[in-house]
């Protein structure tokens, strides 16, 4: 459904670095880079998800919003967490099951620096 997505940060030096570290895990990679942003997306594709510099500005919606990105396996969902925690985020829901979203939905729950809920997901 949705063609792309854009966060703006706050330091984008440090986010794209942060991203660089936890997408590589899901199989994603830094698809183009210049002084105002990053965009990231499968190799050889476009991008599908893009930071922008908003220094002072840039500020995470409010409860209830998050964004989930596919992983292709469980292995690299724990990388994904492992990767944010080394990286300077916070645990916001260990890798794990949670079958209240299905029997085989197996996830887990960041905050990145700038404050953003992210989820890396396999089912």
């Amino acid at each position: 459904m949705l063609g792309h997505l854009s966060f703006g940060v706050n330091d984008l030096d440090r986010a794209v670095d942060f991203y660089d570290k936890i997408l590589a895990p899901l199989g994603y990679v830094r698809i183009w880079t210049n002084e105002r942003g990053a965009g990231f997306g499968e190799k050889g594709g476009n991008d599908r998800f893009a930071l922008f510099s908003w220094p002072g500005q840039a500020a995470p919606p409010g409860p209830g919003f998050h964004v989930s990105f596919v992983a292709p396996s469980r292995e690299a969902v724990d990388a994904f967490h492992a990767a944010a925690i080394l990286g300077g985020g916070k645990d916001d829901g260990a890798p794990g099951l949670r079958l209240h979203y299905g029997p085989d939905y197996y996830a887990a729950f960041i905050i990145d620096p700038d404050g953003y809920k992210l989820e890396a997901k396999h089912q």
